[in-house]
């Protein structure tokens, strides 16, 4: 008690260093401490405590006044179940033992915070945290894994901060209300989550706990997007190879070792001085990315959840942030400390102390001394004896006592009563509320689009910033789906202005990744393609203005890499197009795999056509056994005699090396063969060049038109986007309905009913005709009254719709973006339309009711039905 004493006498000494001991120490001393606590000790710390509260509520607790309320005055509980209204015998003595327990332990630890046990719902009554909790297992496959469950919640509900930063709150909805109205605090979020996860078969727990600031406020702004860490790239160890016996030795090395020496010391002097350069830079970086210390540190209430290894094949311990989907392990510093958890059966509490943040907890919750449970009868493993400690429990009687004293403490935990979760497929399509949702990160900003609520199909955009004040871009990644032209991901980079496009499988040009910096032709450019949805199987394409280098594979011919060098076009008078006035080429270079049909001595490995120089070169394979290659080269001159005779083949116009010479390949005729056909392939290469040129300029005229329509596919499926089904489905819909009106007006007596009434093949007598006159008109009358009524309840609530948008337009009017404005305009037209519709028909209908009652009338007394009415009218 000395340390405490010390402690409250150096809170005096400075303001700013008396409220960070003051917060630790507030914090270490509601964490956990042991059950038996001396009497000595209570009366002083109750004094401290009630010192130390009343210099905490001199603290002003700052509150945004942009983040949304959620509130029970915002729940329309009208058409909540009774369940929600009222509790069952169960669940009132469910609360008995709660309120007993809860006794027992501000009792037993007087230093410690009061349990949360049973807040109030969104009906003010009082129910138990475990049965807040429903496991429900979603119906789509998405929602299966923890990662995607905890992202789903995160993306599709919005922050409430506690009213209290301090203390739990006093209410806690249920997820029908939180998914309904679309927001909540952190111990929403987390009942949400825990309910789907132990749904999924996790062994979750909700967790009333302690977190830093940025996890209590969502606040990721010192984090890095997960978006933006690279993977690990795995480095393979080379494999040393194991000279040969016989290898040739390298030459003597002359050069000076002092001034190698020199060198080395000269580079690890600059590699020094980049070192501290940067290791100061880095200093700067982290105290100005510092968080400002927290008067609250350790004090602020936070909710999570924890999974327990085990379920689900899980291998170790891990916390969910329900706030923003993340994982994190139990060791870190974020979480400073639990005062309890539970699931749908049970509730713990920590008895362990949290001086060291979670770090040192051990999660055996059927250790009875580390957590101390409120229910028997649990699934819950007890805590494993050893051999020794379990010697002691053998004798029967012992174990009968045990069991009979256990049978008679057990309670089962009553049912839930919140009602099956259920998300909707248009909900769990959108995920953010009004289908959008924006995330700050460090140096990084995300944002998130509902499918189809942007008309290029942008459903995703992560702009990466060079600073920490988010002001000069480095680079943009915006994500697309459903676009027609399969684009998936485009990257642009602001630094060297580099675009790549990503497709998705499935695009007319094959398309796989295009990078660019302008969609001009003959600008660089890489074109990767999907090289099983082309013929010629072509790679990758690589474009410069004066060179195209392509890249095969799977080719019957072999070839694998073809690469083309231009000069400058020649300037033409008129105006032309790359089509009718192509680059001149100056240099193929084609190379090819091994042909394994082939000898190596006559299967090329690379031809180039040196169109400028008239020239052509051959290099062969190499065999297995050979440290060289033969080559060849043909001087291609148009050479004709005196009679015009064609090519005339002299011995000088091949040049070739072979490794082994053969006699056939000496002769002419061989040669002038060779030579012939490698012209034909000249003449097919730069036509093939010429095409690849056409491709290009066909696939960026392409992709114009793409960017300029990017049309969105709509599923056949999908019946209310595809509007060629819908119109059809509606056109059937309106015939079969016009049809159900003319056999219903051809159909319709309005006598039948009454008719009904008196016995069958009954003349009616003259009181008889009156009375169902009388009784025709009145049912008329009524039913116009009823339409009138029906009429001015819609007129009534789309009026109050109106006013209630409008408020909410008022109240929000600062922080609405010009979208939401939009919005709220085209809302307010189709309201003041639908509004003078409902109004233009009640007015019709007040003029036409006296006209059709006349004429109801007219058609009775001349119904010959009625034949008595008419002898009393004539």
């Amino acid at each position: 008690m000395e340390v405490l004493r010390e402690k409250v006498e150096e809170e005096e000494e400075a303001e700013r260093e008396e409220a960070a001991k003051r917060a630790e120490w507030a914090r270490t001393e509601k964490m956990m401490r042991p059950v038996e606590v001396r009497k000595e000790e209570t009366t002083l710390t109750q004094e401290m405590l009630r010192d130390l509260e009343k210099k905490l509520s001199e603290i002003q607790i700052p509150i945004s006044a942009e983040l949304p309320a959620f509130t029970k005055d915002t729940i329309d509980i009208s058409k909540l179940p009774v369940s929600y209204k009222t509790n069952t015998p169960k669940e009132e003595h469910l609360l008995q033992v709660a309120d007993n327990f809860s006794r027992q332990y501000s009792h037993l630890c007087p230093d410690r915070v009061p349990l949360f046990l049973h807040p109030l719902n969104e009906c003010e009554v009082p129910k138990f945290v475990s049965t807040t909790l429903r496991p429900t297992l979603m119906p789509y496959p998405e929602l299966y894994n923890w990662d995607s469950c905890a992202q789903f919640v995160s993306d599709f509900l919005t922050m409430v901060p506690l009213p209290d930063p301090l203390k739990p709150p006093s209410h806690l909805y249920s997820s029908t209300t939180v998914l309904n109205y679309q927001k909540g605090n952190c111990f929403d979020f987390s009942t949400m989550l825990c309910s789907m996860l132990i749904g999924s078969g996790y062994d979750a727990y909700c967790v009333n706990g302690y977190g830093s600031l940025d996890l209590c406020h969502m606040d990721l702004t010192r984090e890095v997007c997960p978006l933006t860490v690279k993977p690990k790239e795995t480095v393979q160890k080379e494999e040393k190879v194991l000279p040969k016996k016989y290898t040739i030795r390298p030459p003597r090395d002359l050069c000076s070792r002092f001034e190698q020496e020199q060198e080395v010391k000269k580079q690890q002097e600059i590699r020094a001085q980049e070192k501290k350069q940067l290791r100061e830079e880095e200093e700067r970086l982290m105290e100005a990315e510092k968080a400002k210390p927290d008067a609250l540190h350790g004090l602020r209430v936070h909710s999570w959840v924890l999974v327990l290894s085990g379920k689900r094949e899980v291998p170790e311990n891990f916390f969910i942030d329900a706030f923003t989907g993340h994982s994190y392990s139990t060791q870190d510093e974020r979480f400073l400390g639990i005062e309890s958890l539970w699931n749908h059966k049970n509730y713990w509490i920590n008895m362990q102390d949290c001086w060291n943040c979670c770090k040192d907890l051990i999660f055996d919750l059927g250790d009875p001394v580390r957590w101390e449970y409120m229910l028997l009868g649990t699934d819950k493993s007890q805590l494993s004896l050893t051999e020794d400690d379990d010697s002691g429990i053998n004798d029967e009687d012992d174990v009968e006592n045990l069991g009979k004293e256990d049978e008679d403490k057990s309670f089962d935990m009553p049912h839930s009563w919140v009602e099956q979760i259920e998300i909707s497929p248009e909900a769990f399509e959108t995920r953010c509320p009004n289908g959008k949702k924006v995330i700050q990160y460090k140096r990084a900003k995300l944002e998130k689009w509902a499918p189809y609520l942007n008309s290029n199909g942008l459903v995703s955009r992560l702009t990466t910033y060079e600073d920490l004040e988010c002001t000069n871009i480095l680079e943009i990644k915006e994500w697309y789906q459903n676009r027609e032209d399969m684009l998936e991901l485009k990257h642009i980079n602001k630094t060297t202005d580099l675009k790549i496009d990503y497709f998705k499988p499935g695009h007319p040009q094959a398309l796989r990744v295009h990078s660019y910096k302008s969609m001009q032709p003959e600008m660089d450019r890489v074109i990767e393609f999907y090289e099983t949805a082309r013929v010629d199987g072509l790679i990758k394409r690589e474009e410069t203005a004066r060179t195209m280098t392509e890249y095969y594979q799977g080719r019957p011919d072999f070839l694998s890499y073809r690469h083309a060098n231009f000069r400058p076009r020649v300037k033409k008078l008129a105006l032309s197009s790359a089509e009718s006035n192509p680059r001149p080429i100056v240099k193929i270079t084609e190379q090819f795999f091994r042909n394994p049909a082939k000898p190596a001595e006559e299967d090329v490995a690379e031809r180039v056509f040196l169109l400028a120089e008239e020239r052509i070169q051959l290099r062969y394979h190499c065999r297995d056994d050979h440290i060289t290659a033969s080559k060849r080269e043909f001087l291609r001159r148009t050479e004709v005699d005196s009679k015009g005779n064609k090519i005339i083949m002299t011995p000088d116009m091949c040049i070739s090396f072979e490794v082994e010479p053969m006699e056939h390949t000496k002769k002419l005729l061989y040669q002038y063969e060779a030579m012939m056909h490698l012209k034909r392939e000249e003449k097919l290469s730069r036509h093939q060049v010429w095409e690849s040129e056409l491709e290009v300029l066909e696939i960026l005229k392409l992709r114009e038109e793409e960017e300029a329509a990017h049309t969105l596919t709509i599923s056949i499926y999908d019946t209310k986007r595809n509007e060629k089904s819908k119109e059809y489905r509606e056109a059937m819909e309106r015939v079969m309905h016009e049809e159900h009106l003319r056999q219903v007006e051809t159909q319709l007596d309005y006598l039948a009913p009454f008719l009904a009434q008196l016995p069958p093949g009954e003349k009616l007598t003259r009181w008889q005709a009156v009375r169902l006159k009388d009784e025709c008109l009145s049912d008329f009358k009524q039913r116009l009254i009823n339409k009138a009524n029906l009429i001015q309840a819609r007129f009534e609530k789309e009026t109050q719709e109106l006013q209630k948008k409008q408020q909410w337009y008022q109240e929000n009017q600062v922080t609405l973006t010009p979208e939401d404005e939009d919005l709220y305009l085209s809302y307010c037209s189709q309201a003041m339309f639908r509004i003078r519709i409902l109004e233009q028909r009640l007015n019709r209908h007040k003029e036409l009711a006296p006209l059709k009652y006349l004429a109801l009338e007219e058609k009775l007394y001349k119904d010959p039905r009625l034949g008595e009415l008419q002898k009393i009218f004539a």
